[in-house]
């Protein structure tokens, strides 16, 4: 029987609840309830800094913490409902090298940037909420080593040892580096392996290229190939080539063309392309966002010609 470690998209509903109060900055409730959340993993993240050694006042620990709501909908495959969290915990006593992450590891291998929410390798079950595959892919958690090699080079690296979907223990290693091209121009990459006992073998890598002058809109393209082994390879790209608009409140806007497929005995087919536009922006609460994504895609290993689909995301900062 599988026994799942930290079932993170629960971990709401183990903190304390809050009364109907506002909070010390003369919130609401919601803001006393988003306060308390954060100053308990706070205490947590100190009590963890204090297994290690002696806390220092002026470099307390601290934690965050990242949960969506993913609802999407297209004709094909109905209404689907996927939570997501990610959380992290600084330990300064280990000289800010030394993390404890948990939630959805897969998070951390997408481009920060999330122009785009639409992931072609997630299919949604035949319910609407899959319970079990929610707790598998939240079940994560692990020590994460970071480290900037080189200042002036700017290389980054983040090495993992941990336990995912309940009893995968593995072994996880990213490498960046961002280059500054020109006054307008740049790039970054990043290499990502990872090697669990149950997953086997997982690599994938992510290329960005941007373009445009500092506070105005940009040109950007972001490129992955991806690679994973279980019972046999399966080898798979994406692209997705946009433009952003910045607005003030964290307002953002984006729209562009996506295509990926798989690759198969060396050679990359086209299985699915089309047009995208996102919106994101805060609603209510500057910690609190939203994401809508209208895209038309088809999806030729499944005979779909182009159709409508939607993706609204909910995010809540803690």
């Amino acid at each position: 029987m599988k026994t799942h470690i930290l079932p993170a998209a629960l971990l709401l509903a183990v903190l304390p609840a809050f009364a109907d109060t506002p909070s010390e900055n003369g919130g609401t409730w919601a803001d006393a309830r988003r306060d308390g959340i954060k100053n308990t993993l706070d205490r947590w993240a100190h009590h963890m800094d204090d297994w290690f050694g002696e806390p220092d006042p002026d470099r307390p620990a601290s934690a965050n913490l990242r949960v969506m709501l993913d609802n999407r909908w297209n004709k094909h495959d109905g209404y689907s409902l996927e939570p997501r969290v990610r959380g992290r915990v600084k330990l300064p006593v280990l000289q800010r090298k030394l993390n404890v992450v948990f939630g959805d590891d897969s998070i951390d291998d997408e481009l920060s940037q999330d122009a785009q929410l639409y992931r072609p390798e997630y299919v949604p079950a035949d319910k609407t909420f899959d319970g079990s595959r929610t707790r598998e892919n939240n079940s994560s958690i692990a020590l994460r080593w970071s480290d900037r090699i080189e200042e002036a080079a700017g290389i980054q690296t983040d090495a993992d040892i941990g336990i995912r979907s309940g009893d995968d223990l593995y072994t996880r290693v990213k490498i960046a580096k961002n280059w500054q091209l020109s006054d307008t121009a740049s790039t970054r990459v990043e290499q990502i392996y990872r090697y669990g006992l149950d997953s086997k073998h997982y690599v994938r890598t992510n290329w960005e290229v941007r373009r445009g002058e500092a506070g105005k809109p940009f040109l950007a393209n972001d490129f992955h190939v991806q690679y994973a082994r279980k019972d046999s390879d399966d080898w798979s790209w994406g692209d997705s080539a946009y433009r952003q608009h910045d607005f003030s409140g964290h307002k953002r806007l984006n729209y562009g063309l996506h295509a990926g497929g798989k690759i198969e005995n060396r050679k990359a087919s086209l299985n699915s392309y089309g047009p995208f536009a996102s919106w994101r922006q805060p609603v209510w609460r500057d910690w609190l966002f939203a994401q809508a994504e209208v895209n038309y895609l088809n999806d030729k290993e499944k005979n779909r010609s182009h159709h409508i689909g939607t993706l609204v995301r909910m995010e809540a900062l803690f």
